[in-house]
């Protein structure tokens, strides 16, 4: 089998921009927990809230992620992490849309790293409103599937954040926060709430906060502190796990330019776990 096979297969998928969604995601960010009325925006990365992977039960894997194959290639390894995006807003998502996803396999590619196999799945959607033939949202996401941790592995090598930030807002991680997200995003991934998988199978020391909940918040933040800032752009790429163990900061330094904005997650210990950039019309 040659995953290079699955480059170019296509995906198209329906869905409806419903209210209740957005009033849970508010209420799990901490905004009031108002349902938004007809032709309301959604704030940005909140589209993945909507075309949720709706996998029978039969069909769920022993991580809690859908059995491999179908649209997405099956590769054969355990572990897999969205690893960053790159997205592009011609126009909002509004409350009430009728939307339609194409998706597309673009690249399939595989690595040997210090920690073994790496395979790399990049993916592009295309997003429609009521219709239209050119999109309003684009997205191309990188999927990276990877070996198991084997004994005596090193540890990749921690990378400093930042240290000089206009905004900075603390993040307790948890276990609620977690369960909400993947509800929400219907992410059956047991390493977000199954605290004996995640420590016992996939190795980790804690729960694993969800990286687009990450992503997520760090456009939160600019949305705190740029109420009326309008995003046409932003691209993020997750450095290193973040676990329910501890306080994560998430913050940000707006450039020069006035129209782009730097965003970045720390750790506890100072170490950099996701960098973004926004950029704002």
């Amino acid at each position: 089998m040659d995953l290079r096979d699955w480059i170019g297969r296509t995906d198209t998928a329906e869905d409806v921009v419903g209210a209740t969604p957005v009033a849970a995601m508010a209420a799990t960010l901490d905004w009031p927990a108002q349902r938004p009325a007809p032709g309301s925006p959604l704030p940005p990365l909140w589209h993945w809230l909507y075309f949720l992977p709706l996998a029978p039960a039969s069909e769920i894997g022993d991580d809690g992620h859908p059995k491999r194959g179908g649209f997405l290639p099956p590769v054969p390894l355990p572990r897999r992490m969205f690893a960053g995006s790159r997205m592009s807003c011609r126009e909002p998502l509004r409350v009430g849309d009728a939307l339609t996803r194409v998706s597309t396999i673009l690249d399939v590619s595989e690595k040997s790293g210090r920690s073994g196999t790496l395979v790399f799945v990049r993916v592009g959607h295309e997003v429609h409103r009521n219709g239209a033939a050119q999109a309003a949202f684009s997205e191309v996401q990188d999927i990276v599937y990877r070996e198991a941790p084997r004994p005596g592995d090193p540890a990749p090598a921690p990378q400093a954040a930042p240290t000089q930030s206009a905004w900075e807002r603390r993040i307790v991680p948890d276990p609620v926060t977690l369960f909400r997200y993947s509800a929400l995003t219907f992410n059956g991934h047991r390493i977000h709430y199954d605290r004996r998988y995640v420590t016992e199978v996939e190795g980790y020391p804690g729960l694993v906060v969800h990286g687009p909940l990450i992503a997520t918040l760090l456009l939160d933040l600019l949305r705190r502190e740029l109420p009326g800032a309008e995003v046409a752009g932003f691209e993020f790429r997750a450095v290193r796990p973040v676990f329910d163990l501890n306080p994560f900061f998430v913050c940000g330094a707006p450039q020069a330019d006035g129209r782009t904005v730097n965003l970045w997650a720390r750790d506890h210990e100072g170490w950099l776990t996701m960098n973004a950039v926004a950029t704002l019309r």
